[in-house]
């Protein structure tokens, strides 16, 4: 086999995991999806919960607060977000997605799930099913987890 095509072996779950997140990462790209990944979260957090402290989100996404302006900054530039006072402290920004925000997201994620059917290939249809609804059970609970809630 040659050296340059050879699949690391990986026994462990996690190693696995890492390794199909690089996959993804390398070929979800901004010239592939339309935006960045980590954009692309962004907007989703924000489309699921009708909103975000920001201080939430950057915690959330696991970004320290200046890589979380520079994220927010790009995505206002670009209308998919607006960051409005939030009326019980206004210290603090609630984070909410646009309409452009949204309709860019809905294209973003097709784009996203053509890519996940080439990257998932030799899985059934029912088996990515099966996979997507694990990983959203072991995500149940742990932070940056499905279940977060971004405002009080």
């Amino acid at each position: 086999m040659n050296p340059a095509t050879q699949t690391p072996q990986t026994t462990g779950t996690m190693g696995l995991l890492s390794q199909l997140n690089r996959v993804v990462y390398r070929r979800a790209t901004e010239d592939v999806i339309g935006m960045k990944l980590k954009q692309l979260i962004t907007l989703e957090l924000l489309v699921n919960n009708e909103g975000c402290l920001q201080q939430e989100l950057g915690a959330t996404l696991m970004v320290d607060p200046n890589n979380c302006v520079l994220l927010l900054n790009d995505l206002d530039d670009r209308g998919y977000v607006e960051r409005q006072r939030d009326p019980k402290d206004r210290r603090r920004h609630i984070v909410v997605i646009t309409p452009a925000g949204q309709k860019a997201l809905a294209k973003a994620e097709a784009k996203l799930e053509a890519l996940e059917g080439e990257v998932l290939v030799n899985l059934e249809p029912a088996e990515r099913e099966q996979l997507r609804d694990l990983l959203a059970r072991a995500m149940e609970g742990q932070d940056g987890g499905p279940d977060v809630s971004c405002l009080d």
